[in-house]
């Protein structure tokens, strides 16, 4: 049998030629990815540290479990993703190329025939899968967390042990229930002395026991009081009183009656790019005198309560969600070009001067959706012009590194351009 040798497929070989990466965009890549995992960490650790103290201060007064925490920290994961996503890319770009020039690394690549923009193309690409995924984060991760974190907050603030014990003071966990207990531990969870007089169900019931544990259950919202070595002291409406002593009893003390949290949908914040533009198309059709009563909406639909919010906030929130996403793929551009070092310079301020541009723009995005939002101006004026702007200057910006739009090369082009009017000129004349 003879053995049939099978030819060898390099990776990615039916990817388009256009996109396909090589040896050079293998090298930059991974020469990106340490610094830009690095770079989202730490922005993600810092946002979080600061409400994390907050959250701290806000779930211990209500003595929540500490599942609560971690739950809402993580809801918390896709908001601060998003801010802290342009960050790291910009700053994992710049350390790349301005390690590049240092170490002359990208004058021995434009010497052997490579350009700037072909070793930009691969951090251009990966910009744009990162807008792409971006899309994603702000248009449907965002919305759905933002109403978790709210929700999760929500039920967490209205459950847990309420009343704050201290010996030899009477707390009233419930309109019917009043407590005391001469020692208390520093978690108020362990009791000694313990007295409890319960009113409900028209009699009179007081206990008194040697020691008392307190028990929480954020699910039922409800706290438990377990009791050892005590009596029960029961005096009815009618009737002679009645003792009973026990070695170990429960008594529910708290019972939260919590309302449902409301449904999604409060804002323009908690809807997805998809339900923002279905709303948008809806408040058209209704403006123009038009009901759709072919498609109704489905129960899906049905679950967020957007009625109350007017379509200037719903322009603004969508058009603020795509105008960013469109502008990550230029920032890798924006920090290869402020990260190239001129000759004859030991450092320079690139990277001050891209995370101004950036924490500018962002400011200006806010300020444009605020601006729609009351109805005061267009999205295509106050957010797209800005965001056209921005990508236009980072293209220009690099090309003018490439020296693909010198001065000098600018001004041959327009004096060509002024001698070819003055031809046609005289052609025209000519023929008259």
């Amino acid at each position: 049998m003879k053995s049939q040798s099978r030819l060898y497929e390099p990776p990615f070989a039916h990817v388009p030629a256009v996109v396909r990466p090589n040896t050079l965009d293998a090298y930059l890549l991974a020469q990106a990815v340490p610094p830009f995992v690095i770079a989202l960490s730490v922005v993600l650790i810092a946002l979080l540290l600061e409400r994390l103290l907050v959250l701290l201060n806000l779930l211990a007064a209500e003595a929540s479990p500490f599942s609560t925490l971690l739950r809402l920290l993580a809801d918390l994961l896709p908001h601060y993703m998003g801010l802290a996503l342009p960050a790291a890319l910009c700053v994992s770009i710049f350390a790349v190329v301005r390690r590049m020039s240092d170490t002359n690394e990208l004058d021995s690549l434009m010497s052997s025939g490579v350009s700037l923009l072909r070793v930009c193309r691969p951090f251009a690409i990966a910009g744009a899968a990162l807008g792409v995924m971006s899309m994603l984060l702000y248009g449907y991760i965002q919305p759905h967390a933002r109403y978790q974190f709210r929700e999760g907050f929500y039920l967490a603030s209205h459950a847990g042990w309420a009343p704050v014990l201290q010996p030899g003071v009477f707390a009233t966990p419930s309109p019917t229930i009043s407590l005391r207990a001469d020692g208390v531990s520093h978690d108020g969870t362990d009791l000694t002395g313990v007295f409890i007089r319960d009113t409900s169900d028209g009699r009179e019931r007081d206990i008194v026991a040697k020691r008392g544990h307190v028990r929480v259950n954020t699910a039922k919202a409800e706290a438990q009081i377990d009791l050892t070595d005590g009596s029960i002291l029961t005096i009815p409406q009618k009737g002679e009183p009645s003792v009973t002593y026990f070695d170990h009893a429960t008594r529910l003390i708290s019972h939260a009656q919590q309302s449902q949290f409301r449904n999604r949908g409060d804002d323009e914040r908690e809807l997805t790019s998809g339900e923002l533009s279905r709303e948008l198309h809806r408040d058209a059709r209704a403006a123009r005198g038009l009901v759709d009563t072919v498609t109704p909406p489905s129960a899906s639909q049905q679950q967020f309560a957007s009625e109350d919010i007017p379509p200037q906030s719903l322009r603004a929130e969508l058009n603020f969600r795509l105008a960013r996403s469109l502008s990550i793929p230029f920032i890798p551009i924006l920090a290869a070009s402020l990260a190239i070092l001129g000759k004859r310079k030991r450092g320079s301020a690139g990277l001050a001067v891209a995370v101004v541009i950036l924490v500018t723009y962002d400011h200006a995005l806010q300020f444009g959706e605020s601006l729609v939002a009351t109805g005061r101006s267009s999205p295509l004026l106050v957010i797209w012009a800005p965001t056209l702007l921005f990508c236009g200057a980072c293209t220009a910006l690099i090309l003018a590194r490439a020296d693909m739009i010198a001065p000098a090369n600018l001004r041959a082009v327009l004096q060509d351009v002024a001698r070819m009017r003055l031809f046609r000129r005289r052609l025209s004349g000519e023929a008259r």
